[in-house]
């Protein structure tokens, strides 16, 4: 532990040129007493390392030194992959690792690209739930997580989405982050399936077994993604949408929206269109194109035409 500490004060200081006291504790994520130590300890290892003193002062490497010492261990490979994503890696507890890795990196690299990628940092971020909303904390993550990257099986107790509970013995083959929800892809008696991580409410790991060569985690999510979309909207509402509504409804609808208006018909002479518009199953369906307002007359299909004008009537009974 103390070996990777000083690699990284060694990295540091390469990297950033002269850091304080204060900035290595912060770092790392330790007291300013085990920084000095570490600083002891390089420089009596033969690392030139030297202080100046001064407001202005802190430690810094004799000029042109530079050390090889980079090579990563695999879970900092592993974490690079979610190097934009650093609340993620946090939850999945790589947050340290993560930071390790960019380390290694960027000592790595030539001045001129090093330079380069800190640009990069420096000018674009990566920022993965939607308004309103945040990334699930979830304190089975990291087991999920662990048993994903060992190939081991897991027994949980899942809540289901009417609230009852049941145990199940998983295969977990992925995790995947999908608009700050996480999900568990597994193998269960058999079949593929998708499990939301929140639900799981108790985790217990088992014995190893063999992942299956031929699965393909991208793959199986967006056959996964497109089945579910289908199952949320099952049928579809002929509506006229006026300019407006068209515009919003990506932003209430998501993709089914903005496919829906992608494909609609050519707007009349007052800018209103047909759009056949796939729609929730019972009552979410009618909050959905209320949202819209007035921007919205559904045509089709006549029972839901209908509850549409009762909701109205009901509203404008209490306003």
């Amino acid at each position: 532990m103390r070996a990777s500490r000083l690699l990284s004060v060694l990295l540091l200081l390469q990297n950033r040129g002269r850091m304080t006291a204060d900035e290595l504790a912060v770092e790392l994520e330790v007291s300013v007493r085990t920084v000095y130590r570490d600083i002891e300890a390089l420089s009596a290892s033969g690392v030139p390392v030297y202080a100046d003193r001064g407001r202005s002062g802190g430690y810094q490497l004799l000029d042109g030194y530079r050390t090889r010492l980079t090579g990563m261990t695999e879970e900092e490979a592993q974490s690079l992959s979610l190097a934009g994503l650093p609340g993620p890696a946090a939850e999945l507890g790589l947050g340290t690792v993560l930071a390790a890795a960019q380390l290694k990196l960027y000592a790595a690299l030539p001045a001129e690209q090093r330079t380069r990628a800190r640009k990069i940092d420096e000018r674009f971020y990566l920022d993965v739930p939607g308004w309103h909303r945040g990334i699930e904390s979830l304190p089975k993550l990291s087991e999920v997580a662990d048993a994903v990257w060992q190939s081991r099986r897991i027994k949980v107790r899942y809540e289901r989405w009417d609230g009852s509970a049941v145990e199940r013995r998983l295969e977990p083959l992925g995790v995947i982050l999908k608009a700050g929800n996480w999900y568990l892809a597994a193998r269960r008696d058999g079949a593929d399936r998708t499990y939301r991580i929140s639900r799981i409410l108790d985790l217990e790991p088992a014995e190893a077994f063999e992942r299956p060569a031929d699965f393909d985690l991208v793959a199986y999510w967006r056959v996964w993604s497109e089945e579910f979309e289908q199952r949320m909207y099952p049928r579809t509402a002929i509506v006229r949408m006026s300019p407006r509504a068209r515009a919003l409804a990506p932003f209430y609808l998501g993709a089914v929206g903005a496919r829906a208006v992608r494909e609609a018909g050519k707007p009349d002479e007052d800018g209103w269109a047909r759009v056949e518009l796939p729609v929730e199953r019972g009552e979410p369906a009618i909050g959905e194109l209320l949202r819209f307002g007035p921007d919205v007359r559904v045509l089709e299909p006549p029972e839901l035409r209908e509850q549409i004008i009762k909701a109205v009537r009901v509203m404008n009974g209490l306003y």
